[in-house]
């Protein structure tokens, strides 16, 4: 379980590959930034612990599994906020529907994931051992390899993925582009 800035920068990191995935440069700034908004999204069990006394961290919230559901349910929201926001105005359409539909669940899902393996790197030096394939597996995983205080890896991670975002961005407005 690395900090805030730590997962921000591991969510970054895993959303770079959009770049040259997607067909445009502005699609693809779009969709890291709003995926890196849900890098912290496991860690809804923090608010949700006191308010459901069983509820803990690193429970059921940290496993690939609601990572996925979440992504399922709040990814259509994101798309369609997207699309509404780029003033998409073909949006009914749909091929604009599916193509919502899969950005949305990607720019959840992704960062979510990314969440989860982060905190597989320095669970449980202070925190509740983690079990990102539940219900399949219900032991722990984890390579306790970082301290999760650690403000060399934190602030690392995340300068790391802002310079990658911020080069790729760079470097793809200097090729000849589609968009």
């Amino acid at each position: 379980m690395v900090d805030v800035s730590g997962h921000l920068g591991m969510a970054l990191l895993w959303l770079a590959p959009a770049w040259f995935l997607l067909d445009h440069r502005k699609t693809a700034a779009t969709f890291v930034a709003s995926g890196v908004l849900f890098g912290m999204l496991p860690d809804v069990d923090l608010v949700l612990e006191g308010l459901i006394p069983t509820v803990k961290h690193h429970g059921v919230f940290h496993t690939v599994l609601a990572v996925t559901i979440f992504a399922a349910v709040l990814g259509p929201l994101v798309g369609k906020a997207v699309e509404a926001v780029a003033g998409d105005t073909e949006w009914l359409s749909p091929e604009a529907a599916a193509r919502s539909l899969r950005f949305g669940f990607l720019a959840v899902w992704v960062p979510g994931l990314a969440h989860v393996f982060a905190d597989m790197l320095s669970a449980p030096d202070i925190a509740d051992s983690i079990e990102p394939i539940w219900p399949l597996y219900g032991g722990s995983i984890g390579v306790d390899l970082v301290w999760y205080n650690n403000p060399v890896v934190n602030w690392g991670l995340l300068v790391a993925g802002v310079l990658v975002n911020v080069g790729l961005f760079l470097y793809l407005g200097r090729r000849p582009a589609s968009d």
